[in-house]
């Protein structure tokens, strides 16, 4: 591409709506320009970039033996109500009605359509294995979209399914898409760490996460200073050592403790530390409230709740809930004699002589023990914590942040059961086909690059996804020996498919320099003066100093620098 006559902008400035690095970077390079709250267009830099990425996920799937196809964005709403799913995405999904009051809603996955889609060929076990993707707009209504192409509302994915007789061959499916997934991240020099998941919404029987490790990430990823563990803190299982307290049990004692509402309010009055008391907070449960006790040194995981009670909701109840159930102000909630489910967290078994709500205002008990009230269920409830012990090999927990690029699911036989996708087996039974779902966020992937890759001049994108590989910037747009040059070497490199860009506007050597580093572009083919000792200078995006190479030399010398 030439730049004088094309269309190519940057801002000078840093963007003021924009709350991430990569965020700012690419709308300032003119890769993409936010049109509404999580919603933006990719410039044509931009789609470039997409278009790469899109490329090389598209040659992985490929070579597993996926097919590729096209589903609709419009979708009808009947069949989510068959997969019990249009309840569950509740406002997170964009809905709408045709003429004739028929709903639909734009689609923010396809699980169902590719079931339907499957089912066109599936008869008998013989029709199986086979893996169904698309690139496809996705539209989820976020609460607060933030962070750039990170949280939005309309986004790009490639989804992909696996369709096999049985879990053994659902296993082999589902390590070839991970293989897959491992070489697209690699290919693109992301760095990343592929942790447990919660399966969330989608269903199933286990996921696994690719994290792309940085600062900016809305993950907390769990690791292990040890050993190779890792996992979404959703997931993070809590190592709970069980220890022998010798401690006697005394009897509970009703104590006044007046506006000592939190925890660090009561251990202040009390002059006691904060892990002798426990927690007990009110949920409501797929709108049913709950009552859990955990450690007042430690949180609440709520994916963990919901996973214990197999429930589709877990939020914390309102006040008027709260006050409802305690027959007290909010902040004075205890377990005993509370007249709804119980559940606790194991690490509480540990505890005697405990600090607990009195389910009356302004009070509490103090010296409570395990038999004085009554718990439906214990499990592990909590967030697990840094430098805790790795529930594997027993190291040291430590957390990093990272942005989720991309994500594999074995989904089972959810979607085929509702669906009424099934196959004949060798004896002429009916069963059903076993699926897997694996997706990719194409412009989390470019986010998740730039924000590993920039420095105070720009982006550093890596080659294989760079929207161009080369450079050329004319000093002087007004000699015609450096026209003449700059454009022998553009044709030169295209015709040897090097992508290049041409810089031959009438700016300030200054602004193309500071144009090409903004953009990313890893090679810059200077062409000046030393074009009269047929020199031109060869410099990389992360390079301090240029280096002078014959002009005939070019070719050659960008290719070793771009192999």
């Amino acid at each position: 591409m030439k730049l004088k006559n094309n269309f190519f902008y940057t801002i000078r400035e840093n963007v003021k709506d924009e709350d991430s690095i990569s965020s700012n970077l690419l709308v300032r390079s003119g890769m993409i320009k936010k049109i509404s709250s999580g919603i933006y267009t990719f410039m044509p830099l931009g789609l470039k970039v997409a278009r790469k990425i899109e490329n090389i996920i598209r040659q992985e799937m490929n070579d597993t033996g996926a097919s590729e196809l096209l589903m609709s964005h419009l979708l009808p709403v009947d069949v989510l109500d068959k997969s019990g799913r249009n309840q569950s995405f509740s406002n997170s999904i964009f809905r709408l009605h045709d003429r004739y009051e028929r709903e639909y809603v734009l689609g923010p996955t396809h699980e169902e359509f590719f079931t339907i889609a499957a089912a066109q060929k599936i008869r008998s076990y013989k029709d199986l294995p086979f893996n169904l993707y698309q690139f496809q707009t996705k539209f989820r209504d976020e609460a607060r979209p933030r962070y750039g192409l990170i949280r939005v509302r309309e986004f790009i994915m490639k989804d992909a399914y696996s369709f096999d007789k049985d879990l053994e061959g659902l296993d082999i499916s589902y390590q070839k898409m991970k293989k897959a997934y491992q070489n697209i991240f690699d290919k693109m020099n992301i760095k990343y760490k592929i942790v447990i998941a919660d399966t969330g919404a989608m269903g199933g029987m286990l996921s696994e996460e690719f994290q792309a490790l940085t600062d900016i990430g809305e993950d907390i990823v769990v690791l292990c200073d040890q050993c190779d563990y890792a996992s979404n803190i959703e997931v993070s299982e809590c190592k709970n050592e069980i220890i022998t307290n010798s401690e006697q049990e005394l009897e509970k004692e009703l104590i006044h403790t007046p506006n000592a509402k939190t925890i660090s309010e009561i251990a202040a009055f009390l002059n006691l530390p904060e892990d002798r008391f426990v927690k007990t907070i009110i949920y409501k449960i797929d709108n049913q409230p709950y009552a859990i006790l955990i450690s007042g040194t430690d949180e609440i995981n709520e994916t963990k709740v919901r996973k214990l009670l197999k429930a589709e909701t877990v939020e914390i109840a309102d006040e008027e809930t709260v006050k409802k159930v305690t027959n007290a102000e909010v902040g004075f909630a205890g377990p005993i004699n509370l007249d709804i489910p119980v559940i606790m967290d194991e690490k509480v078994l540990n505890l005697k002589n405990f600090i607990v709500g009195a389910n009356k205002t302004d009070y509490h008990y103090k010296n409570v023990n395990l038999q004085d009230f009554t718990v439906k269920l214990t499990g592990d409830l909590r967030l697990v914590k840094e430098k805790e012990k790795c529930p594997i090999c027993g190291g040291k927990i430590y957390f990093k942040k990272g942005i989720e690029v991309g994500n594999i699911f074995k989904l089972g036989t959810k979607y085929s059961e509702a669906l009424d996708l099934y196959y004949s087996d060798q004896n002429n039974q009916l069963n059903p086909v076993i699926m897997g779902s694996y997706g990719i966020g194409i412009g989390r992937i470019m986010a998740a690059v730039v924000e590993q890759n920039n420095d105070e001049k720009g982006m550093i994108w890596p080659l294989t996804i760079a929207p161009y590989q080369v450079g050329i910037v004319i000093i002087n747009s007004q000699d015609p020996e450096q026209i003449k040059i700059a454009n022998q070497l553009y044709e030169e490199l295209k015709s040897n498919n090097i992508e290049v860009l041409l810089d031959d506007r009438d700016e300030r050597p200054g602004i193309k320099f500071n144009d090409l580093d903004l953009i990313g572009i890893p090679l810059r083919i200077t062409i000046g003066n030393k074009i009269k000792d047929n020199l031109v200078e060869l410099k990389g995006r992360t390079e301090t100093d240029s280096t002078d190479i014959l002009i005939q030399d070019v070719l050659k010398e960008t290719i070793k620098k771009s192999s």
